[in-house]
């Protein structure tokens, strides 16, 4: 009996048991040898898989990996912002020159060429002119663009954080036509955009504080502008990033000096409750999504363990929390999707494994190992059934796909 237990042990934690194991059934091919940086953006358009890096953009045929198309921004362009989410199937990016772009004795960096990807073919279907801040990076950029309701959403002129002294603007996401400029509260630039259901949301700095904005989706008129902490404020040098926009979910960070926390709000502009990145629970990681009224977060604690903690978006309370992987491994992505949480660990002694949890309850619904390590991965996500994972860095094979066995 203890020899068929520790035999049994040894397959389940090795991917050779039927019902607690996962075998690769495909490999996208690669998207180039460059060392590039890792992945930026990934997103699904029916049964296409597509990865955005700071060198092109390309497309894979789910269920097999082959490469369908692939956009790369002209000259030495790179790409240096992009949607987060996609509207229909198209998304908004921006580019430009490594290296700088001189002219009339100065030299303009930035990503100062919006344009509009159709991600179920790469086709560009068109592009224009963005303006820039001198200070801007190159590289990438966070809530420069977004896109939503048929819009295309552009931050003018770089991150008020950053010394940017821009505008909001919004134009038709299929043509590219002009719809609108933003009406900006008195004393207040953009910092960062995002785009909700029904309305644009903004981030702004306020004379030295940053605030919350929403504007009306057909004029750009403003509805409503709120302290991210009514009680002591978040500083203009906090950064703020939005994690969800439906609800809308952000995390204000004040690097240390102040204000760490994920912020929620309704949907008219009302704070609902707000999670502490410290506290009881353990500190919170990058490792963060949310979904079912959730924010489920990986914590560190010190311990052996790491934490897998859901907190209900309605009250910030913790709804329940769970132990994952072992003395010997680190997170490697968290994905929620359908009422479940998926979560990958990586070690590199033990075979990768993934715990898949009820988003409600958080009672483990399944727990299996990789047959084969995943290498470095940036997220997961399940499609009819398969289990597909994102590989990040240069010159990898960025998706592939496994199956339950």
């Amino acid at each position: 009996m203890l020899a068929a237990g520790a035999a049994w042990l040894f397959l389940s934690d090795s991917g050779y048991w039927p019902g607690a194991s996962l075998t690769r059934a495909w490999e996208s091919d690669r998207d180039g040898t460059s060392a590039e940086e890792g992945a930026h953006r990934t997103w699904v358009v029916g049964d296409t898989l597509v990865r955005g890096r700071f060198t092109s953009v390309t497309g894979f045929e789910a269920g097999s990996g082959r490469k369908r198309w692939e956009f790369v921004p002209p000259g030495r362009s790179r790409i240096c912002a992009s949607s987060t989410a996609v509207d229909g199937s198209l998304v908004l990016v921006a580019y430009g020159d490594l290296a700088g772009k001189a002219g009339d004795g100065a030299t303009v960096r930035g990503c100062p060429t919006v344009a509009a990807l159709d991600l179920a073919d790469g086709r560009e279907l068109w592009y224009g002119d963005r303006k820039t801040w001198e200070l801007e990076s190159d590289r990438l950029n966070d809530g420069l663009v977004a896109v939503g309701g048929g819009l295309g959403v552009v931050l003018d002129s770089g991150h008020a954080r950053d010394g940017g002294n821009g505008a909001v603007r919004a134009v038709d996401l299929r043509t590219g036509a002009a719809r609108w400029t933003a009406a900006l509260p008195a004393g207040c630039l953009p910092d960062k955009v995002a785009s909700a259901p029904e309305q644009v949301l903004a981030v702004l700095v306020c004379e030295g504080e940053a605030k919350l904005a929403a504007f009306d989706p057909v004029s750009g008129a403003s509805r409503w502008t709120v302290p991210l902490d009514a009680r002591r404020g978040v500083a203009a040098r906090a950064v703020v990033t939005f994690v969800s926009t439906a609800p809308i979910v952000l995390r204000a960070d004040e690097l240390g000096q102040g204000v760490d926390a994920f912020l929620v709000f309704g949907p008219d502009g009302r704070p609902t409750s707000r999670v502490e990145a410290t506290g009881d629970h353990g500190s919170i990681d990058s490792h963060v999504t949310v979904s079912d009224g959730r924010l489920f977060a990986l914590v560190s604690t010190g311990g052996k363990k790491d934490r897998l903690v859901a907190f209900d978006l309605a009250t910030g309370a913790q709804a329940w929390r769970a132990e994952v992987g072992g003395p010997r491994y680190h997170p490697g992505a968290l994905h929620a999707q359908d009422g479940r949480v998926m979560v990958l660990m990586t070690s590199i002694k033990y075979h990768d494994s993934l715990t898949v949890l009820d988003a409600r309850t958080g009672e483990e619904k399944e727990e299996r190992s990789f047959r084969e390590h995943v290498g470095s991965v940036d997220d997961l996500f399940d499609r009819q059934g398969a289990v597909i994972t994102v590989r990040s860095g240069g010159g990898v094979r960025p998706f592939a796909g496994y199956e339950r066995w």
